[in-house]
């Protein structure tokens, strides 16, 4: 069998799909690059927002065109949207001979063998606790960096997003799975782990009755060979003491932090039901900038949720100027079926959303650029991604910078380098959100 993998949305996600791949290729399926002449294509779908929605159906759109063609022959979709709208793809794709929600990844290989022999249409949904939290993965990031994700699913509850319906309550992995798993990372070549989960801070709270991420990243940081370890999807209400001073004592804890924080009124927060207030968010970003007065602290916010007046909006662009942040995200409002937002009351218009949304960024453009002014002069320790042969440079990330996400490093210098070298570099000039060095020095693997 040769099989197909298209994985949208977020590396969770990713993660998901890396699975699958693990459990197909290790009963001797063929895994592609390249989906012409697959036997099945298996397309991983986001259903986060309206945008992920419309990416997942293009693709849906695409592969029954290969399909019609005779390039593919069978089509599965799993992943996200499945869980929102299985009714809805089964009725409008026809052409598509597997639907199946998350809860069936861990039956992938059965999947795929049905469907080849099956001459109708094949459902599955089965309830998302029965998807696996770790498996054995068939990694699709470079071999010095890989996402290792600590738990699944959400409790929040927060008022606009659809994950908790569609990924089921929060689950943490037991954390002899987590490290065992990074152990094998580690051997395998990886030097930096990127943990993720819905809510990372969140970790252990479920499964072990109290928050454990600062267990989990003391015990992380005993591994041989890991050498970056990063942090996404930090929630501020659950930044302990505990947590800062580990990642302020422990060298290989990047001082990086993603913070999604929302918004920046304490009304529209409420609405949300985003706990705490911009008066606690404001305190705990002082204390992290006081213990790590390096750190760089990455965040989101969304303009238009229902509610968010004029005087909010400049709630939010106050604070955003005010806390100059490193690194920043804005995403308008998208309102999801099955979420209390969708049908709340004072609904903001779509132009004004997307307006209130290029202030932010337009802000945001000059906070960067004056940051990145003064990082000139200064060296840092930059992780080689690759060889750029058109402008003669090497491209790689500083700890602010997270891949696929932030921005990138370019260097030139006299030697040769690999993938995964970590190399010392001296910021000489700007590129837009990137910056521009030279190399002083090489610290191999």
């Amino acid at each position: 069998m040769r099989v197909g993998m298209i994985s949208l949305g977020c590396p969770k996600n990713q993660v998901d799909a890396e699975m699958m791949l693990a459990a197909l290729q290790a009963d001797g399926v063929e895994i592609v690059d390249c989906v012409d002449g697959a036997d099945a294509v298996i397309i991983n779908t986001c259903a986060f927002i309206d945008d992920a929605k419309r990416e997942a159906i293009e693709n849906i759109l695409d592969m029954v065109e290969l399909k019609e063609e005779g390039v593919i022959r069978k089509i599965i979709v799993t992943g996200c949207l499945v869980q929102t709208q299985r009714e809805e793809i089964l009725a409008e794709f026809p052409e598509v001979d597997a639907v199946v929600g998350i809860g069936a990844n861990g039956d992938i290989l059965s999947v795929v063998k049905d469907t080849l022999a099956a001459d109708e249409q094949i459902y599955s949904c089965p309830d998302q606790a029965c998807m696996p939290l770790g498996n054995p993965r068939l990694l699709t990031t470079p071999e010095y960096w890989a996402y290792l994700k600590i738990a699944d699913g959400c409790s929040n509850r927060c008022t606009f997003c659809a994950i908790p319906g569609i990924r089921g309550a929060y689950r943490s992995r037991k954390m002899e799975d987590i490290l065992e798993e990074a152990a094998q990372l580690a051997a395998a070549g990886v030097r930096e782990l990127i943990l993720i989960a819905q809510d990372t801070t969140n970790y252990g709270s479920d499964l072990y009755g109290e928050l454990r991420l600062p267990q989990l990243l003391r015990e992380l940081c005993a591994i041989d060979g890991i050498r970056w370890i990063r942090m996404l999807y930090c929630y501020p209400d659950k930044i302990t003491d505990e947590l800062i001073d580990v990642m302020a004592s422990q060298p290989k804890i990047l001082h990086y932090m993603d913070l999604p924080l929302q918004h920046a009124d304490n009304r529209v927060l409420r609405r949300m039901n985003r706990r705490g207030t911009i008066e606690q968010i404001r305190e705990l970003l002082q204390k992290l900038r006081k213990a790590m007065p390096d750190i760089v602290i990455r965040t989101t916010f969304m303009t238009g949720f229902p509610g968010e007046d004029e005087d909010a909006f400049d709630n939010l662009a106050l604070f955003v100027n005010e806390m100059e942040f490193d690194r920043m995200g804005v995403f308008t409002f998208s309102p999801q079926e099955g979420t209390p937002a969708f049908g709340m009351d004072e609904q903001v218009d779509d132009d004004v959303k997307r307006r209130r949304g290029e202030i932010l960024m337009e802000d945001q453009y000059s906070i960067v650029q004056d940051k990145n002014l003064a990082r000139i002069g200064k060296e840092y320790t930059v992780l080689v991604e690759e060889y750029d042969a058109y402008s003669d440079c090497y491209i790689g990330r500083t700890y602010m910078d997270a891949p696929e996400i932030d921005g990138v490093l370019y260097f030139t210098t006299d030697k040769e380098y690999e993938p995964g070298d970590f190399v010392q570099v001296m910021v000489t000039d700007l590129r837009e959100y990137d910056l521009v060095g030279r190399d002083t020095s090489c610290l191999k693997k």
